[in-house]
Parts: structure tokens; C-alpha cells; sequence
């Protein structure tokens, strides 16, 4: 396996009541530490729709038409990041790859993102996050609800905060 991925030594991964592995932290991880750093291949959304059927979802977007994936199924695992969604999240992305903690993190918690600050897809799912505050659905269109723009401003990806600056103006 191919580590392209950066997770923190801080971090383990394990399974998860979320959803089959999760990112956990071993020790307390301080609000604005990075997490993880995803890594893999560039690859355009047409490359990634012939790749996923067979790698499974393993990919972030970067922008409207690219994405970094596994190009092949040896380097899935170490491109993970393993983040499961939360709609009580305490990480976040900054720019577009890289992972920090939106807040001081206790050991043992699972680490998750709001999939709304990454995701700019045609799905649907039901979310499975356990929080007090879960939209009990998701979708890939999620970041243009303004409730959620609102809760997540300063932590978009780059690409989905240019398209809300957009649609403000």
C-alpha cells in the first residue's frame, strides 16, 4: 500500500458506529492543528466516474471538474482519509485538501467532517452521524442550503466558496 495520504500521528484508524472505518484521535488535538492531508492522483470527473464503480468513494473534490483519488485499487487504502460525515463536525477542510480541527479534540473521539463543505455531487444518503443536530439526509448539493453556508462560513473548500461568493453577488 501506497501512503499518499498524511494522517496525523495523533490519529488511528479504526472501525467506526458511523460508518465501517473511521479516523479517531489518540491524543487531544488542539482547535487549528492539522488533522490529515488527502492525497493521490489529479484526475477529472470523467476519469473518476470510470475509476469509482470499482475503488468505492475515495475521492475530494478540488474543483468543478477535478478531483484526487486513487488511480489504482493498491493506493485506495493509503489515499484514505477515513473522515466519515457529521453533521456536528470537528473537522473541516482548509483550502482543499487539508483537514484541521474546527476545535479542541478529546482522545478517543471519532474525527468527521460536514460533507456540505466538500461536496458539490448528484447523491443522496441517509446519514447515520448519531448527532443531536443530523439532517437525518445528505446530498451533494447540501453546501447551498443558508443555514449551512451560515454554520460553515471561513470553512468551504475553495471551490464551493467561490460558487457561494458567486451566488451572493
Amino acid at each position: 500500500m501506497a501512503d499518499l495520504t498524511y494522517r496525523s500521528p495523533k490519529s488511528d484508524v479504526r472501525p467506526s458506529p458511523i460508518h465501517g472505518q473511521g479516523l479517531f484521535a489518540r491524543q487531544a488535538i488542539a482547535r487549528g492543528e492539522i488533522v490529515a492531508v488527502k492525497g493521490g492522483h489529479v484526475l477529472t470527473r470523467a476519469q473518476w466516474a470510470d475509476l469509482e464503480p470499482g475503488l468505492g468513494s475515495a475521492e475530494i473534490q478540488i474543483a468543478e471538474d477535478l478531483f484526487i483519488a486513487p488511480a489504482r485499487s493498491n493506493h485506495r487504502d493509503g489515499s484514505m482519509l477515513y473522515t466519515n460525515h457529521s453533521c456536528d463536525p470537528n473537522l473541516a477542510i482548509q483550502g482543499q485538501i487539508v483537514l484541521v480541527a474546527m476545535r479542541d479534540i478529546a482522545p478517543g473521539e471519532e474525527l468527521t467532517i460536514d460533507w456540505a463543505t466538500t461536496d458539490d455531487g448528484d447523491y443522496e444518503m441517509e446519514c447515520r452521524c448519531g448527532s443531536p443536530r443530523c439532517r437525518r439526509t445528505v446530498t451533494g448539493k447540501d453546501w447551498t442550503k443558508p443555514e449551512l453556508q451560515e454554520k460553515y462560513r471561513g470553512w468551504f473548500c475553495w471551490f464551493l466558496q467561490r460558487k457561494i461568493d458567486a451566488a451572493r453577488r
